[in-house]
């Protein structure tokens, strides 16, 4: 396993200075260039990178819609569409009640696998309830005006009172089933009990029912719902378009970011190991102490923050086909991994100067990223002419 590595910041702080390993960070910052427009030089090729959309509030997650709009949340509680001249919508009508506050709000958008039928819309948020707030999966119909028929298909239980760690990512896997990923809410040992949805990644059918397949289905004291547990805080989630396996990141403590491939019934070992320490400076154990927990294939110390993650499955840039994007907030970069098959062989990190939470590949092989500011952004990454 190859470990990355960077100098020590703050975590509001741009990270600067020198850089360890074969990856390579791009000296490059949207503010010094107030047109919004340039070019940009990256291992395999040069970039154009536009603003394609401006004026969102904290966006969160995005999702491309068959017709060349776009769908993105904005963290305290608005459903935008956007046109694809980068024209935002009003914001949409039917998005349920959110906490915002702390992590916490309208968090994560995915479409159904059969969205030109269904016109369904999965959402993931931070709902508020009596005693603190859970994560929660809501679904409705699409119409102009918003989400109509919207239903709750799943809660994370208990509900904590605490705005950290909601995860709440969605993918959707091949044969249809969706998988949640589910922060801890900074509680610690939960992430390792199957009682609780804490720390854990989770797969349901679209309506919300049980899948009979589940590793812990019948399992005395367990969730049926739970797919993998010990994770801490996961935002990232992208289903391989090879293998039809889902790929995760998740927020260490202090160091520690991790890529995952979470299998079925495995136990990832937050917070009995990690690569990082607790943010008091006292050490954790490394996950070769304890065989018995699953290791990440890949991990950072000091961290990126990863948030989105895509795969990259277009020739239009040339040499990332099968490469995954990686959405850093801390870092203020995309990071591009390359992969051979389940192993990062090599890691490149393009600056840009602002929190990354999220990151698409749209159809003709841009890149779409949203910045975590007050005055967000949709940045375009696309082949330089």
């Amino acid at each position: 396993m190859r470990i990355a590595s960077e100098p020590n910041k703050s975590f509001r702080r741009r990270r600067r200075g020198a850089l360890v390993g074969t990856f390579v960070v791009l000296a490059f910052g949207f503010a010094h260039f107030p047109a919004w427009s340039t070019t940009m030089n990256t291992e395999a090729a040069r970039l154009n990178v536009t603003s394609f959309a401006k004026g969102l509030d904290h966006p969160w997650g995005m999702a491309l819609l068959p017709d060349g709009r776009m769908l993105v949340t904005e963290r305290h509680g608005r459903l935008r569409l956007v046109a694809q001249d980068g024209t935002l919508s009003e914001p949409l009508q039917g998005v349920p009640e959110v906490y915002a506050s702390g992590q916490g709000g309208l968090l994560d958008v995915a479409l159904d696998p059969d969205f030109k039928t269904n016109h369904l819309v999965y959402l993931t948020y931070a709902e508020p309830r009596e005693g603190g707030a859970g994560t929660a999966v809501g679904r409705g119909v699409l119409t102009e005006r918003g989400l109509d028929k919207v239903e709750v298909i799943f809660r994370q239980v208990p509900t904590i009172d605490s705005g950290n760690h909601f995860g709440s990512r969605l993918a959707f896997a091949p044969d249809g089933k969706l998988f949640v990923t589910l922060g801890e809410r900074f509680q610690f040992d939960p992430a390792q009990d199957l009682s609780n949805d804490l720390g854990k990644i989770v797969r349901i059918n679209p309506d919300g029912s049980i899948p009979e397949d589940n590793p812990f289905v019948g399992q005395k004291g367990a969730r049926p719902e739970i797919w993998s547990y010990g994770h801490r805080n996961p935002q990232g989630a992208a289903i391989h378009p090879e293998t039809g396996k889902l790929w995760e990141t998740e927020f260490g403590p202090w160091g520690g970011d991790e890529l995952n491939i979470p299998g079925a019934g495995r136990n990832y070992g937050w917070p009995v190991v990690s690569w990082g320490r607790h943010y008091t400076g006292i050490g954790i154990p490394d996950p070769p102490t304890h065989p018995e927990f699953t290791d990440a294939i890949y991990h950072w110390t000091p961290v990126i923050s990863p948030s989105g993650i895509a795969f990259y499955t277009s020739d239009a840039i040339p040499g990332w086909r099968g490469n995954l994007l990686i959405g850093g907030l801390s870092s203020e970069a995309i990071i591009r991994l390359t992969l051979d098959g389940e192993t990062v062989k090599a890691e490149e990190r393009i600056a840009m100067g602002m929190r990354v939470r999220d990151v698409a590949v749209g159809p003709d092989g841009a890149i779409y990223a949203l910045t975590d500011e007050g005055d967000g952004k949709i940045l375009r990454l696309g082949i330089a002419k």
